[in-house]
C-alpha cells in the first residue's frame, strides 16, 4: 500500500516537489495542496487530515505552523542547504552584477550566511540579517527588507519565502528568492518513504477494546426483572456490535457487564467514530457509568494487556472516561477530553529512578507532571495546576512539587499571585534530565 503524502505550499514549490516524488512512484502517492498565504496552511491540513498519512511542508513557516495544529500526523519540509544559498549568490553577483556586500537575509541564520560568505573569501561586515525559528508573520520580514532598501543601507534582498519575494517585487525592491534543491527534497521524500513504512506497519498492529459497564450487579440484586436485565443487555450489545462494525473489528461479551473488541490500529484510528465516545454512546442506553481501555500491541496478548492498564487508569480517573496505551508504554487520556495527558510508567535514567525513589514519588506521577508542564505555553507548572489536572488536594501537589525540587528534579523559577488573598504560588520548572 502507497504512502499518501501531502506537499502544502506555494505553486511552484509544490511543482518541484511533486517533479521529484515522481521518483518514487511506485511507493508513494503525491497530493498537491496549493496555498496564496502561508496562513492557509493549517486550514489545508485539519480539512483533508484523513486523506493524508504524511505531510510535506515547502519551508519552515508552514512546518511551524503545522506543529501548532495538534495534529498527531507526521510533518516533514526540506532544509534549507548551502547549495540553495550559493545558487542565490550566484545570480545577484555573477548574473546581475550587484554587489555581494551589502545584502539583506532573512529566515537563515547567522552561522549560515557567515560560513558561506567566509568560504568565498567575502566580508560579510555590512550584511543585515534576520535569522528566526518557527514562524514569523511575511509582514515583519517585507517591512525589515524594505525599510533596509528605502534607506540605502542594502543593495538587494535575499528571502525564503514566496510572499515576501512577490511583494518586494510589486514595491520595486531588488529581490532574491532562496529556493530548496533538488537534493534536498530527495532527501526528505527519502525520509517520508521510511517514516511511511513505520507508519504501515504500526497501522497493522493489533487494536484491544476493554469496555466496562458499572453497576450491573446492583440493578440485578435490586430485584429488578430478569427481562428488563436482559433487554438491557441485548441493547448494550446492540450498541457495541454497531461500533465494532465501524472500526471493521470482532467483539466478545464478558459476563453482562464487560465486552472485549478486537481489530487493527488503523482501522480504530481511521474509523469515524473515536473510542471516546463509546461511553456516551453507551450512556444513551443506560445511565450506568461506563470506561474505556484501549491497548495496542505486536501481539494479541500485549494489546489486551495494554487495554487493561488503560482501563484501568480510566476507572481510577472517573466514570465515562477513555483511556489508551500504545505499544511504547505510552499512556493518554483521558481521551474525550481536549487537555489528556500523555505520560509513561518506565524510565530508562537510573538517576532519575533513584531520585524519585528517595521522594517516595512514583514515576508514573512525574510523567504526568511532565506532560502538564509541556502542555503549558510557559513550558512552567504550579500546585494550582497540578492538583487540577491530577484531580488532588493543593497541600499534596505542594508536597511533589516541593519534594522534587529538593531532589534536585525541579526548580523555582517565579512566583505569581494567587487569584485571592494568600502567599504568592511558586512557580516550577520539572528537569526532564537529572543533573
Amino acid at each position: 500500500m502507497k504512502t499518501r503524502v501531502g506537499i502544502v505550499g506555494p505553486q511552484d514549490s509544490v511543482d518541484l516537489i511533486c517533479e521529484v516524488g515522481r521518483e518514487f512512484a511506485d511507493d508513494l502517492t503525491v497530493l498537491p495542496f496549493i496555498y496564496q498565504n502561508v496562513e492557509e496552511t493549517n486550514a489545508i491540513i485539519q480539512q483533508y487530515e484523513h486523506q493524508i498519512d504524511i505531510w510535506v511542508f515547502s519551508g519552515q513557516a508552514p512546518f511551524a505552523i503545522a506543529q501548532e495544529s495538534g495534529l498527531k500526523q507526521q510533518f516533514l519540509f526540506p532544509p534549507m542547504e548551502g547549495a540553495g544559498l550559493m545558487k542565490s549568490l550566484l545570480e545577484i553577483g555573477y548574473r546581475d552584477q550587484k554587489n555581494l556586500l551589502r545584502l539583506s537575509f532573512d529566515t537563515l541564520s547567522r552561522l549560515e550566511v557567515m560560513e558561506a560568505y567566509t568560504e568565498l573569501g567575502l566580508s560579510s561586515e555590512q550584511l543585515h540579517l534576520l535569522p528566526y525559528s518557527g514562524y514569523k508573520p511575511a509582514a515583519e520580514l517585507i517591512d525589515f527588507h524594505h525599510s533596509l532598501f528605502i534607506n540605502r543601507q542594502v543593495d538587494a534582498c535575499v528571502t525564503c519565502l514566496h510572499s515576501v519575494y512577490e511583494e518586494l517585487k510589486r514595491r520595486g525592491v531588488p529581490v532574491y528568492r532562496i529556493t530548496k534543491t533538488r537534493g534536498s527534497i530527495r532527501r526528505m521524500l527519502s525520509m517520508a518513504l521510511q517514516q511511511g513504512e513505520t507508519l504501515h506497519f504500526k497501522k497493522s498492529q493489533i487494536a484491544v477494546l476493554l469496555i466496562q459497564i458499572g453497576g450491573m450487579d446492583q440493578l440485578i440484586s435490586q430485584n429488578t426483572l430478569s427481562y428488563d436485565i436482559h433487554r438491557l443487555h441485548l441493547r448494550l450489545q446492540e450498541t457495541v456490535l454497531e461500533y465494532t462494525e465501524s472500526i471493521s473489528g470482532s467483539f466478545i461479551a464478558l459476563g453482562s457487564e464487560k465486552f472485549l473488541l478486537f481489530s487493527t490500529r488503523g482501522s480504530l484510528e481511521s474509523g469515524e467514530t473515536s473510542p471516546a465516545l463509546l461511553p456516551e454512546r453507551l450512556a444513551v442506553v443506560t445511565d450506568l457509568s461506563t470506561n474505556v481501555g484501549v491497548g495496542y500491541g505486536n501481539t494479541a496478548l500485549s494489546a489486551e494487556q495494554n487495554a487493561q492498564l488503560a482501563l484501568l487508569h480510566a476507572q481510577n480517573y472517573g466514570p465515562c472516561s477513555t483511556f489508551m496505551v500504545d505499544d511504547n508504554n505510552q499512556i493518554e487520556g483521558p481521551l474525550e477530553s481536549p487537555n489528556r495527558l500523555s505520560f509513561g510508567y518506565r524510565t530508562e535514567s537510573k538517576a532519575i529512578r533513584e531520585k524519585l525513589k528517595e521522594a517516595k514519588i512514583t514515576i508514573k506521577t512525574y510523567s504526568k507532571l511532565l506532560s502538564v508542564q509541556n502542555s503549558s505555553h510557559h513550558h512552567s507548572i504550579t500546585s494550582s495546576d497540578v492538583a487540577a489536572w491530577l484531580k488532588m488536594t493543593q497541600r499534596n501537589a505542594r508536597r511533589i512539587l516541593h519534594e522534587l525540587e529538593q531532589h534536585s528534579l525541579a526548580e523555582v523559577i517565579g512566583e505569581e499571585a494567587p487569584p485571592a488573598r494568600g502567599r504568592p504560588r511558586k512557580i516550577y520548572r520539572i528537569k526532564e534530565e537529572c543533573e
